[in-house]
């Protein structure tokens, strides 16, 4: 360690194979969380999620999707508003999300931003979507667009969440569904199965390893030297 005088060696830690497994497996159903933006009566990102939604149930995952109708905007309200305190426990509850949102004016919604804005990076001591999986998808009212999805991903890597490699656009979304709002077979159909099925995987990977794969170093750091100058204090 000599050759590395920056680093502070009680806070070094070596990554190993063994580490990051759990000694007993989660043995409950994976819980995934699933959030849509549009609040349309017929609303093609809500029917979209409600298929992401069938599918991970029939994967084994225990599924809520969150309803935005009278979530205010954020800032207007405190965090103690019913639906504030909703989606936030929703939060907490899970191990796994969807985002899902159409694209509008080349962007996410405003009522999916919006959703997102409520959650927070910390509530005390806890990271609500720290280490958490995380599956972005979007509709299209034309032809196939991939800003929304990419502008998920970076609220999911700034929300320090695990944004899985596989998403999904659906263009020309009101073609895609029946009479019964049920999604027609298709490719986009298909990737929708590939993605959550993806979700899943993740999820079961990574759910009983969060702690260890979050655990960084300068966390490390900074938790020894606020200790060490809590214990020090010449005024005690």
């Amino acid at each position: 360690m000599d050759h590395l005088p920056n680093i502070n060696k009680e806070s070094f830690k070596t990554p190993t194979n063994t580490d990051g497994i759990a000694l007993v497996p989660s043995s409950h159903k994976p819980r995934i969380l699933l959030l849509y933006g549009s609040l349309r009566q017929r609303s093609f990102s809500r029917l979209v999620t409600q298929e992401a939604a069938y599918l991970l149930e029939a994967m084994g995952a225990d599924t809520r999707i969150f309803n935005p109708d009278g979530l205010p905007l954020p800032d207007s309200e405190d965090t103690s508003h019913p639906k504030v305190v909703e989606l936030r426990e929703l939060v907490q509850w899970s191990e796994g999300m969807v985002w899902c949102s159409p694209e509008k004016h080349g962007a996410m919604t405003g009522i999916m931003k919006s959703q997102i804005d409520w959650i927070p990076l910390s509530i005390g001591a806890v990271r609500p979507t720290q280490g958490k999986t995380l599956a972005v998808m979007q509709v299209c009212g034309g032809s196939q667009s991939f800003n929304t999805v990419n502008q998920l991903r970076i609220l999911g890597r700034w929300m320090r969440m695990l944004t899985i490699p596989n998403q999904s656009s659906v263009a020309r979304s009101f073609l895609e569904f029946d009479d019964n709002d049920r999604m027609k077979p298709s490719p986009y159909y298909d990737r929708i199965v590939d993605v959550m099925e993806e979700l899943m995987k993740f999820t079961l990977l990574v759910r009983d390893r969060k702690d260890y794969l979050v655990d960084r170093y300068s966390e490390r750091k900074e938790s020894a030297e606020t200790l060490s100058a809590r214990v020090n204090q010449r005024s005690i």
